[in-house]
């Protein structure tokens, strides 16, 4: 089974990968952490990194390339903004794609939380992290991140808790046409 989760910083992408990880015995791949560990091997933060980005295609070519060969196992669930338009793009049919959204601010105070500091700082960083992504996303791939079609699912994750989300794809799993 493949599954990929999808969605901006803080609407709960990563605590629901987990979750079905755990539940479904399936391996997690994430983007984000692929993005981190690339950003700490070149010792710049993550702003700095995504300016990096920008005008550095071969960044993003190596995070597709791991995604897509990680997919090429099978049995996972990967977790990134774009994994559902990798696969596609790839030729990869996933058995389920994900899309979570919520409102900024709700992100926002997750965000704040999450790296525990100041709500206007993260509110700062989230935006300008979201505006170089998009950017990149539109000049290398021709991608418009806010194209939710390619989803099966898109759950509005500021409604319910991380355990009322995993129970709405749990459902959705288990009524998979087999």
């Amino acid at each position: 089974m493949i599954i990929t989760v999808g969605g901006l910083p803080g609407t709960g992408t990563t605590t629901t990968s987990k979750l079905l990880s755990e539940k479904y015995g399936l391996n997690h791949v994430c983007a984000g952490f692929i993005f981190r560990d690339m950003a700490k091997e070149m010792n710049m933060t993550l702003q700095e990194f995504s300016s990096y980005a920008e005008t550095n295609t071969e960044v993003d070519n190596e995070i597709d390339r791991r995604q897509v060969e990680a997919a090429q196992s099978g049995d996972l669930i990967l977790e990134g903004r774009l994994a559902g338009w990798i696969l596609k793009r790839s030729d990869i049919k996933p058995d389920l794609s994900i899309w979570l959204k919520a409102d900024p601010m709700v992100r926002c105070i997750r965000i704040s939380e999450r790296e525990n500091e100041n709500v206007d700082l993260a509110l700062e960083k989230m935006i300008s992290r979201e505006t170089s992504e998009k950017k990149r996303y539109k000049e290398i791939y021709n991608i418009e991140i806010d194209d939710l079609s390619i989803y099966d699912l898109t759950i509005e994750s500021s409604k319910w808790d991380a355990k009322g989300v995993f129970n709405i794809i749990e459902k959705a799993i288990d009524n998979l046409k087999a």
